[in-house]
């Protein structure tokens, strides 16, 4: 399975015993026709540093929708520097409207609260379902409807007269965008196709040299790529579902509207999700 830096990162940070995006979380809990599993409780806030003696035991979260500007203290103007959306921090602490998090590159700082989240997906093609983690928790897990062509991996427009690319890419992906007025009541956009897709569509003579750039140039600012080659486009997590664990859909993981609703007050532009 395709798999980037980033997201093994954020996932292993989150996960905490994840030793790779292939690996399986802990078993999560039985659901029946997408009735959500519980809660999982929020991480606390507070000092979190010292748990376990360790930086790398801290909770890592994300840059969620927009840039957030690092500073130096919490609710002064003396910023250090702008962390890109989807940007991995390790939140070291948490006071009122600001948490001290620590980057990557090891610089330490505060950022808004809001600016974080440590939310993410993961949809099993296999099991039908999709589950929502906060950090190493579940919080929910719901039956999904699949593409016609729920076990291989997405190469291609399938249009309408070729059902055997109906198809769900497979990989690390995020949420680009939220239609609240989509045409299967609401949606999550993911960001495919993207540059691998690209390169490999190029390499196959599926796209042109611009559309590939098109591609590359929408992954690099973070915005929706071209949905309109033949690459296919307008993956989505959306509502209208059966809650049966179909196969109907186009390429798209459908899930019932009530399970759409939880998801949607708790999913940003910027989460990530991981389709195996």
């Amino acid at each position: 399975m395709r798999t980037t830096g980033w997201l093994l990162l954020l996932i292993g940070g989150l996960a905490g015993g994840l030793s790779s995006a292939a690996g399986q979380p802990s078993a999560p809990p039985d659901t029946t026709r997408g009735d959500a599993v519980a809660p999982s409780p929020a991480p606390a806030s507070g000092d979190l540093a010292g748990q376990g003696g360790a930086l790398e035991a801290t909770p890592l979260f994300y840059v969620a929708e927009d840039a957030a500007t690092l500073h130096n203290r919490s609710g002064l103007n003396a910023p250090v520097t702008r962390l890109a959306m989807r940007t991995p921090v390790r939140r070291l602490s948490c006071e009122a409207d600001w948490c001290r998090v620590r980057t990557d590159g090891g610089t330490t700082g505060y950022v808004a609260a809001d600016a974080l989240s440590n939310v993410w997906i993961r949809v099993s093609k296999r099991k039908r379902r999709v589950y929502v983690y906060r950090g190493a928790e579940l919080a929910h897990a719901f039956e999904a409807d699949m593409a016609y062509n729920a076990f291989a991996d997405k190469k291609r427009n399938g249009g309408k007269t070729r059902p055997d690319h109906w198809r769900t890419p497979e990989g690390t992906f995020y949420v680009v965008h939220k239609n609240p007025q989509s045409e299967f009541y609401k949606a999550l956009v993911l960001n495919y196709p993207k540059v691998e897709d690209a390169r490999r569509g190029l390499d196959a003579g599926l796209i042109s040299r611009a559309q590939y750039e098109a591609i590359r140039q929408a992954q690099q600012e973070h915005r929706m790529p071209p949905m309109g080659t033949d690459l296919g486009g307008w993956i989505e997590i959306h509502g209208d579902g059966t809650g049966d664990a179909t196969a109907w859909t186009q390429g798209c993981v459908a899930i019932r509207n009530g399970a759409m609703d939880v998801i949607w007050e708790q999913v940003r532009v910027g989460t990530p999700v991981l389709i195996e």
